[in-house]
């Protein structure tokens, strides 16, 4: 059944190299059942998150009305990069299906400053989860 649903996401990542993407094609799938399928999609929007597991997570939230995809499978074509995987872990998938691993090393860094109105933001936070759990 995975190599089912993976040719599935092959089929995606196709597509990509045809609009000249980075060729990554990913579906999610419940019950037996695609919910959703993407493609690298980034040069073509413009926007630096398209990437195929986000628009397909996006997707199956969609169509199940809720951001939980719990006992979904994510198939994707290429190990999926940081973002990525937050968005999958965010998302509550069960499992992922990989299909090449990432052999890329990431060139690029970013300065990181931690602590600006952490009293702030920490109390809004707080409020936030005393508010929710004691509704």
């Amino acid at each position: 059944m995975d190599e089912k649903f993976m040719r599935e996401a092959v089929k995606e990542a196709e597509k990509a190299l045809k609009f000249q993407e980075i060729p990554v094609g990913c579906v999610v799938v419940k019950d037996g059942k695609i919910l959703s399928r993407a493609y690298n999609r980034k040069n073509e929007t413009g926007i630096a998150i398209d990437h195929a597991e986000i628009l397909a997570i996006k997707k199956a939230c969609q169509v199940l009305g809720d951001w939980r995809l719990n006992d979904c499978k994510l198939y994707v074509t290429l190990e999926p990069c940081k973002m990525c995987y937050g968005a999958i872990e965010e998302s509550r998938i069960s499992e992922i299906i990989i299909g090449a691993e990432q052999n890329t090393i990431i060139n690029y860094t970013c300065k990181v400053s931690k602590g600006c109105l952490a009293n702030k933001c920490s109390h809004l936070l707080k409020e936030f989860f005393d508010d929710l759990r004691n509704r």
